[in-house]
């Protein structure tokens, strides 16, 4: 089965807004071995729609749709693809009570365009929306199905596999197979050298597809399997894995949904270590992904952003002749702000970042990327110096990826000397 997706609205054609939503589908249908044929976003303009709609399905068995579906007088989707059907729009009286009932909840003014909300084309079929007022529906033309939610990524998360994905199950289970997929996290190699150092991997010999994704500053390699036999599928992607794995390991640092500041919080958590953040350059990029972990509480006792040279010296008593002889952006301070942030917290570890993000501060000795991250734990000091070469929002990002890696290196015994 191929599927079509169409993104609807005037601010992602503008690019006001992103389309996030297109590359989560996408995602979505290839776990479900269902192949995206094509792509498409349009404003929200009747014409439009109703060409776009005809495009995508003369070459998919079904479209799913995104946008449009609000109050406002903007939202044209479910009336134009009522009119590019020749169908009538009814009002679902069940909808309407909902969406009421949504606003009575929590006090919301009531005005009569929201009551739009509940109209669908004739012979639609109702996909309740669990996080929002607006309902999505599904029709079925000529053996296509058309399946047209809101365009919220938050209700699209919800709605596509709960509502969406079982009403493509059962008008096409006939297409119904197996997919097994490992997603292998690295860091520290381009896309290019991974792709090279993998290059003598036979896909097709292995029965799998290999998909490379730049998420800087990561790379991911994603293995897909798919086939009639559950135990058959997993086995091949097993076997590709392994493949890999031999050929990355010192690069690799997650797999599938893990990420790297999950697993620091994870291993944390499981010795009970507590732990205490000094963050210059990054700005307290660290600690905000940190904290998006639930229950980070249990191991982060603070965090400071000791940006200026005074901050360095009052909060982690980084001496002021020491940042007069060395500078900001050097070992020695690194490693007593490391030092100072765990004694002033009195946790097991501290971690310190400082580093020139750029454009400006740079030298001819310490060009801009030079960034220096220590790691204190009472009895040792480690110190790793980076060069980077990005913006200086990349800068911040592969810092904080840096920082990680080496907190979660620690964590796993697999620090090096220093």
């Amino acid at each position: 089965m191929k599927i079509g997706i169409l993104t609807i609205g005037n601010e992602l054609i503008s690019g006001r807004t992103q389309d996030t939503n297109s590359s989560l589908m996408a995602r979505v249908f290839s776990t479900q071995g269902w192949p995206v044929s094509l792509m498409m976003s349009v404003g929200d303009d009747d014409r439009l729609i109703k060409q776009a709609l005809g495009y995508i399905l003369a070459q998919s068995n079904a479209v799913v749709v995104t946008g449009g579906l609000g109050p406002t007088a903007d939202d044209i989707t479910a009336a134009a693809i009522a009119r590019a059907f020749g169908l009538e729009l009814y009002r679902d009286e069940a909808v309407l009570r909902h969406i009421r009932g949504i606003f009575e909840k929590y006090r919301l003014n009531w005005t009569d365009n929201n009551a739009k909300q509940a109209d669908f084309p004739e012979g639609a079929e109702v996909i309740p929306n669990p996080v929002g007022t607006a309902a999505g529906f599904a029709l079925k033309q000529k053996g296509k199905v058309i399946a047209v939610i809101p365009g919220v990524p938050r209700e699209v998360e919800r709605m596509l596999p709960e509502g969406v994905l079982p009403i493509l199950r059962r008008e096409f289970p006939e297409v119904a197979q197996h997919v097994a997929v490992r997603t292998i996290k690295t860091f520290g190699l381009s896309e290019a050298a991974v792709d090279q150092t993998l290059a003598d991997l036979d896909p097709a010999r292995l029965g799998i597809s290999i998909g490379f994704y730049p998420n800087f500053p990561e790379n991911h390699i994603v293995l897909t399997a798919r086939g009639v036999v559950e135990t058959e599928v997993a086995s091949r992607v097993g076997a590709a894995a392994e493949g890999v794995i031999s050929r990355l390991k010192k690069h690799i640092f997650a797999y599938d949904g893990e990420t790297l500041e999950g697993l620091v919080a994870k291993y944390l958590t499981e010795k009970g270590w507590t732990l205490a953040v000094a963050e210059s350059c990054t700005g307290g990029l660290v600690t905000d992904r940190l904290t998006d972990i639930p229950g980070s509480s249990a191991f982060l006792e603070r965090s400071v952003v000791t940006y200026s040279n005074a901050a360095k010296v009052d909060l982690l008593g980084v001496p002021a002749d020491m940042l007069e002889a060395y500078g900001a952006v050097s070992e020695p301070t690194a490693r007593r702000m490391a030092e100072g942030i765990r004694k002033l917290a009195g946790t097991d570890l501290g971690l310190a970042i400082t580093g020139i993000a750029g454009p400006a501060g740079r030298t001819e000795q310490k060009p801009v990327g030079t960034v220096y991250i220590a790691l204190a734990d009472g009895k040792q000091t480690l110190c790793r110096c980076h060069a980077f070469r990005w913006d200086r929002r990349r800068n911040k990002v592969i810092s904080s990826q840096a920082a990680l890696l080496m907190l979660k290196k620690y964590l796993t015994g697999e620090q090096e000397d220093g």
